[in-house]
Formats: C-alpha cells, sequence, structure tokens
C-alpha cells in the first residue's frame, strides 16, 4: 500500500521506515530541509537502535523516501500525521499548532476515500474537531495513537504489542465508514496482526484516552516507588527490597518499580501536564489532580540526587571534580528532552562543581544546550580524577561492564552517587567505595 507520514522527527521517522520495512511504498513528508536532506542520504537524524538499518535498507529498496514537498502525499492511501505537540509556552496545555498545519498542508492533496490516521499525542477531542475538515475531502479522519517507547521504538512499530484505531462511531459502535477504515488500517498492520497483535477498534475519545491514560497510569506507578523512597530515606527502609516484595503480587508487578531520579524525556512529562490541563478545561480537573503531584515527586528526586551529591563531599561541591556517567533521559536514546541527566548536572556546576559528563549517545544533544559543562567522550576518561562519581543514566557502560576496583584506580576519591538505583551496593563498597543510594540505607 501506498503511505505518507507527515512530520518526519522521533516519531514520523520511525513509523516511516518500519512501514517500509514491511513492504508498503512510503513517502515522509517534513518542512525542515535539513532533516529531510539526512533522511533522504540514509542518515538517521538520532539515535535509535535498529532504525538506521531499516532506514538504509528502504531507500535502497526504493520503497521509502522523503521530500518537504507536500504534494507527494497524493495518492497515498493513508496518511499518518505524527507532528510533535509540545506543552505550551507558560503554561501545561498541549500546543496543537503542527497537529493543525499539517492537517491543512495536507486537505489540498486528499482523494475520495483517502484516510488520514492521527498518531501524536493529543488531548481528548482533537479528532473530533479534526474530522469534519477531513470528510469535506471526501477522505475519513481514524485515531491511531503511537506507543513507542524510546530505545525500542522499532520494535514496537513492527511488532506492537496492541494496536488501537479511534474511528467514526455511531451509537457506540463503528459506523459503516468506521468499520471501512479499520479494515484498511487491519491491511496496513497486517504483518502484526498475524502475528497475534490485539486490534482494538474503538471510537475518537477512547482512543485519544488510551494514549494519555497509559502515560499517566506509568508516570504514576514510577512515582508511587519513588515517594516510597522518600519514606525510606527517613526511616532506615531499602526502598529496592521494598519493590521487590512488593512486586511479587501479581497485581503490581516489579516492572517499572525501580527509585532513582524520575522519569523525563519529550512524552511522559508533557503528557501528564497536558492530560491535567485538559480535565481542567473539561470540568473534570479533579479526577486527574493526582497527577500534579505525581509531576511534583518526580521532580524531587532530581533535587535529593543533587542534595545525596553535596553530603557526599561533606557540605559543598565548589570547586570539586564530580563525573556525572550519563546525560540522555534513558538508555539507548540521545534524548536529552527534559532529562533528569542532565538536569542534575547543570544543578551541580550552578553549584560550582567542577561537572565532566559522559554519555554513550547524547554528548552533542547536550552540549548544545549546555556547553558550560565538560563533555568527555570515553568513560574512563571521564572518571579520572574525580572526586565523585554519579550514575544518572543506567547505561549497560555504568550499571554493568564498568567494575568498581577499576574505577578507584582512576578517580580520585571513592564516592558514589547511584542516582538510578543501578549498581551492585555490595561490590562497590567491598572495592572501597562509599555508596549513596536512592532510598537505599
Amino acid at each position: 500500500m501506498r503511505l505518507s507520514v507527515i512530520g518526519c522527527g522521533y516519531l514520523g521517522a520511525v513509523h516511516a521506515a518500519a512501514m517500509a520495512s514491511i513492504g508498503h511504498e512510503v513517502v515522509g513528508i517534513d518542512v525542515d530541509e535539513r532533516k529531510v536532506a539526512s533522511l533522504s542520504k540514509g542518515e538517521a537524524p538520532f539515535f535509535e537502535p535498529g532504525l538506521q538499518e531499516i532506514l538504509t535498507e528502504g531507500i535502497a529498496s526504493g520503497r521509502l523516501s522523503f521530500t518537504t514537498d507536500m504534494s507527494a502525499a497524493q495518492g497515498a492511501k493513508v496518511h499518518f500525521i505524527g507532528v510533535g505537540t509540545p506543552q505550551q509556552p507558560g503554561g501545561y496545555a498541549a500546543d496543537l499548532t503542527y497537529v493543525h498545519a499539517a492537517v491543512d498542508g495536507l486537505l489540498p492533496y486528499l482523494s475520495e476515500g483517502d484516510i488520514v490516521a492521527g498518531k501524536s499525542t493529543v488531548p481528548v477531542g482533537t479528532a473530533e474537531s479534526l474530522a469534519p475538515r477531513v470528510s469535506e475531502r471526501g477522505a475519513t479522519l481514524v485515531w491511531n495513537p503511537e506507543f513507542l517507547r524510546e530505545g525500542w521504538a522499532v520494535q514496537d512499530t513492527v511488532d506492537p504489542d496492541r494496536l488501537v484505531a479511534g474511528v467514526p462511531s455511531l451509537d457506540g459502535a463503528p459506523s459503516e465508514e468506521g468499520a471501512r477504515t479499520a479494515d484498511v488500517l487491519r491491511e496496513v498492520y497486517h504483518p502484526s496482526i498475524a502475528k497475534g497483535t490485539p486490534f482494538i477498534v474503538t471510537d475518537y475519545a477512547t482512543a485519544e484516552l488510551v494514549k494519555v491514560s497509559a502515560n499517566a497510569f506509568l508516570a504514576t506507578k514510577i512515582s508511587f516507588i519513588n515517594a516510597m523512597a522518600e519514606i525510606a530515606e527517613v526511616t532506615g527502609a531499602d526502598v529496592t527490597t521494598l519493590a521487590d516484595a512488593i512486586g511479587h503480587d501479581a497485581r503490581i508487578g516489579r516492572r517499572f518499580l525501580g527509585a532513582g531520579i524520575g522519569f523525563g524525556g519529550g512524552c511522559l512529562p508533557k503528557d501528564i501536564r497536558a492530560f491535567s490541563a485538559r480535565a481542567e478545561e473539561l470540568g473534570r480537573g479533579e479526577s486527574v489532580a493526582f497527577l500534579r503531584e505525581i509531576d511534583a515527586i518526580n521532580l524531587r528526586r532530581r533535587d535529593r540526587a543533587v542534595d545525596l551529591t553535596v553530603q557526599a563531599l561533606g557540605g559543598s561541591v565548589f570547586e570539586k571534580k564530580v563525573t556525572v556517567l550519563g546525560a540522555a533521559f534513558k538508555p539507548h536514546s540521545d534524548d536529552i528532552r527534559d532529562s533528569p541527566a542532565l538536569d542534575v548536572a547543570v544543578r551541580l556546576h550552578g553549584l560550582g562543581a567542577d561537572v565532566t559528563l559522559t554519555d554513550p549517545a547524547a554528548i552533542e544533544n547536550a552540549r548544545r544546550i549546555h556547553p558550560q559543562l565538560t563533555y568527555v567522550e570515553d568513560r574512563d576518561e571521564a572518571l579520572r580524577g574525580a572526586d565523585a562519581v554519579i550514575v544518572v543514566t543506567e547505561w549497560d557502560e555504568y550499571r554493568r561492564e564498568l567494575d568498581p576496583a577499576h574505577a578507584a584506580e582512576l578517580t580520585a576519591g571513592h564516592v558514589v552517587v547511584d542516582g538510578r538505583n543501578c549498581l551492585d551496593a555490595a561490590a562497590w563498597r567491598s572495592a572501597g567505595w562509599t555508596y549513596y543510594g536512592m532510598g537505599r540505607p
């Protein structure tokens, strides 16, 4: 099937390349000429495992192309909207400027029977407001939210854990038009559905809520265990053992019960804030009022990581060399948007520390935003002469491959702050380190 993807940022580029990898003919369209030029040469503009390979393959096969010309969308059967929905400046609500611009730009090139499939994360009610404009062109709007995890985005696109299609509905069931639209999407995603991926057909509002409620639940689970870490820190309890114990309960589960410096990135923080803002607009702000506290807990853990480092160095980090391991908001990514790791590094620098930062993928992105820090690509070189080390992104290079005895030979001091509770505390202490964890004695 011929597809177009409007917006070739993180979501759009991955989706375009993944759709080409399963056999579709795909054109990606974006207003950013430099991004399009990079993608057209088969060069991934950001780090995402597996993307470079399917991008190169797609370009070489002729099934994948990129352009700045919106007219290239003409003739595609399904048009995916994958533009960003950032947080509004000075507020919590989502900025839908790019969504509206993408739809407006696409409208002249739609044909009778085309399908416009929104993938961007939007406030509930957005699809309902856009649908009439699409219908005027004889096309149909469907909302098909993405559930990508950075670092696993290619896998999550090609082999998702579920697919959701919000289609035109009548009396709680898909209309005839909605049923037809769902059938076309089943064709698009046939390889995944054939392997047993659930395909859920619902109305617009439910499809929009699936995405934001999933993010809200995940943020709540992460912040819950971080709240328990705060209690553990004043009682002497060990939050890691606590998480293990409650995680054995099948109703709770152990995944994402890892206490640390909290979540970040370009999605989770802004999505829960936008959800809160939309609930207020709907007159149901009290229903998700807890998300404000979730956000606050999450941000407090960054404060705690800085405080621990100051405490570990005797009450002041002024003119002390602190090596920060990690800049990306999570491993297997070069994304520094709202990165807790980079935030902690910048705060320590602001307190007078001589901060040296290293990361396997995100150094260049971090340097562009915060040139005041010292960046070193080689991990061991970054450790050399450090008074303290703080782990803030749980790359395998730090949590599994860094031998504490080897690290001790490189540093001037033997203080380690484990901002992700990802290190073997006993092993580091045995190697002569003073170990500080998050919610751990």
